[in-house]
Order: C-alpha cells, then sequence, then structure tokens
C-alpha cells in the first residue's frame, strides 16, 4: 500500500493554494481532510483557499466527502474556497453532486455544460475515474429495468386497496416523498407508501433515537400509523421505489439510501458507502434488517457488498429477500 501524499501548499500573498494529488480517494481523502481542515483552523491573513486540481486523476465518494467536510468548515470561518484547473472528467463528478455550484471554480480546461447522473458512469468508462463495476453494469441495469417495470404492475393492482386503507386509518397524504442520497451523494426524491402521521417529520425531534452513529430508529416510534406498521412490516410501503429504480436513481439491490442530515454527519471514510447505487434491498436487509442499531454495522455490511459484488449475489440477495418478506417475523419498524 502507498505512503499518503504530502499535499503542497503555497502561499500567494493574501492567497493560499493546497495543490491535490493525482489520486483522492479513501486513503488519501482521509489525509487531505484532515490536512485542510486543519488549517482552515488556524489564524490566516487571508480569506481565500484555493484548491488546484490540476494534478486529479482518480476520485470517488470518500474523495467527495473530504471536498463536503472542507466546504462546510470553510463556511463556518467564512473563507471562500475556489477550485481551480479541473479537467473535464472530475468536473463531471462534482456536477452530479452539486458541488459544482457549492465551489466556485476557475480556469476550467474544458466547456462547463450540465452531465446527466444517469448517463454519466458510461461517459467515464474511458477516463481515469472508474466507478464501482455495479455501476456500470449493463447486465445490472437491464435485471433493474425488467425487475421495476413488474413491479409497477404489482404497484399498480395493490394501490387503489393500500391508498384506501392508509385514508381511513390517518389523514394525510397516500404516498410519501423525502430526499435522500444516492451514487457518490446524489439526491434524489424517494417515494413510498405513507406509514407514519401527517407531520412525522416535524414530530422527530421529539422521538428518542434508539440507533448510535448516523442513522436514526425507535422501534416504537408513536409515528407510525396502525396500517403503515403493517405496510412496514410486509414491506409494501416500500412498492412505489420501483419508480426510483426505473428513473435509475437506485438499483434493486444495493446500499441503504441514506438522508442528507445522515449524510452530513459521516466522517470521510463512511462516504465509501456511496460508491454504489442505494437498493430496494441489500445485504443489511437479508442479515438483520431493523435489528441493526449500529451505523457501522451497516457500514461493513456495504462494503462487504461492494467487495463480493456479482450478478449471482444480487440474484441471491433478490431470493432471500422475498423469503424473508413472507415470513412473519420480519420486516421494517
Amino acid at each position: 500500500m502507498s505512503s499518503p501524499p504530502n499535499f503542497c501548499l503555497l502561499s500567494q500573498q493574501t492567497e493560499m493554494v493546497i495543490e491535490l494529488p493525482e489520486r483522492l480517494s479513501v486513503l488519501e481523502a482521509v489525509k487531505f481532510d484532515e490536512f485542510v481542515r486543519d488549517f482552515l483552523e488556524k489564524p490566516s491573513t487571508s480569506n481565500q483557499l484555493t484548491l488546484d486540481c490540476r494534478n486529479v486523476e482518480f476520485i470517488d465518494s470518500s474523495g467527495i466527502g473530504a471536498l463536503v467536510r472542507i466546504h462546510n468548515t470553510a463556511q463556518s470561518h467564512q473563507i471562500r474556497i475556489v477550485l481551480a484547473n479541473l479537467n473535464q472528467t472530475t468536473y463531471s463528478v462534482l456536477a452530479i453532486t452539486g458541488l459544482h455550484e457549492a465551489f466556485e471554480i476557475v480556469s476550467p480546461t474544458y466547456d462547463q455544460v450540465a452531465y446527466d447522473v444517469y448517463q454519466l458512469p458510461q461517459q467515464l468508462t474511458d477516463s481515469h475515474i472508474k466507478p464501482h463495476p455495479s455501476v456500470q453494469s449493463r447486465w445490472k441495469r437491464g435485471l433493474d429495468i425488467f425487475g421495476s417495470l413488474v413491479g409497477l404492475v404489482i404497484t399498480g393492482l395493490l394501490f387503489i386497496p393500500i391508498s384506501i386503507a392508509i385514508k381511513l386509518d390517518s389523514p394525510g397524504p397516500i404516498l410519501f416523498k423525502q430526499t435522500r442520497c444516492g451514487w457518490l451523494g446524489h439526491r434524489f426524491t424517494m417515494w413510498k407508501f405513507r406509514s407514519m402521521c401527517e407531520d412525522a417529520e416535524a414530530r422527530k425531534a421529539e422521538i428518542k433515537n434508539e440507533a448510535e452513529g448516523a442513522i436514526f430508529k425507535n422501534e416504537k416510534d408513536p409515528r407510525v400509523t396502525k396500517i403503515g406498521r403493517f405496510l412496514r412490516r410486509s414491506s409494501l410501503d416500500e412498492l412505489p421505489q420501483f419508480w426510483n429504480v426505473l428513473r435509475g436513481d437506485m438499483s434493486l439491490v444495493g446500499t441503504r439510501p441514506p438522508t442528507p442530515d445522515e449524510v452530513a454527519k459521516y466522517d470521510v471514510p463512511a462516504w465509501q458507502r456511496l460508491d454504489v447505487k442505494p437498493g430496494m434491498t441489500g445485504e443489511w436487509q437479508v442479515n438483520g434488517r431493523s435489528d441493526i442499531k449500529n451505523f457501522n454495522d451497516i457500514i461493513n455490511l456495504d462494503l462487504r457488498y461492494q467487495s463480493t459484488w456479482s450478478h449471482r449475489h444480487d440474484l441471491k440477495l433478490i431470493v432471500q429477500t422475498i423469503l424473508i418478506v413472507f415470513r412473519k417475523d420480519s420486516g421494517a419498524l
């Protein structure tokens, strides 16, 4: 394993410049995050820090996480962060996360255009920046499209009875939408059948979090409605997510999709779980589901999925999920 890089800090009168390394994956990203944030904590005559990206040839979700943490630290110290000398590939990765708007970009080596998050994995095939194989797999995407179409047919058949049950049980909309973070932190709207009271989000601060780390769980959450508990136990509340899979925001199999406030609590290594698309099911679904209350356990399961991913493993997890759903004691709480 190569040693962490030494970052180059250049002083140009009232402007400070830091050169980024060629690679910005987890090892380098951790050191880079520590180096820059330590620098930002020190007194300085400069109110601007320039990150020179000319040498960057590889960046993954950990690198994105480091940039997010540095941006937040700089904002708290009222220091302006500027990205300079970005190549087109690095810019395209930042574009899908929205960081191209959060940072000021100068001296680009390309035309700044919009990038489509759904097409980007194929655009990066011949570049230095290689997404996880599952993100680029045409077989996996084909399975997602087929499975989501079948799932949407089932959703259509059950939509009316589920909608009537939700409406009779409590006031509020039939569907619940929430912002979640997908591949590399890209934000999208996730859909579910509503299983909580209408003002659930506003009451979240009142509920005790029984989990450890950057997740929220409460086994007897009073916000969950009577029909909502049934929908969660049977996983019927997740049927509308087949639309997210068809769109490409999610996959049938992947990692647990986190909320933005959860991601805001991530340290740099935790961002590795965003190297793949979130899934309707995954290792966490077949290895504990609601019993998992420690965020580190979720991280370990997500990283295990990434390291052992294969087409056969995806099919195995789908079959295991179907069997678990039909077990009486399974389901989310």
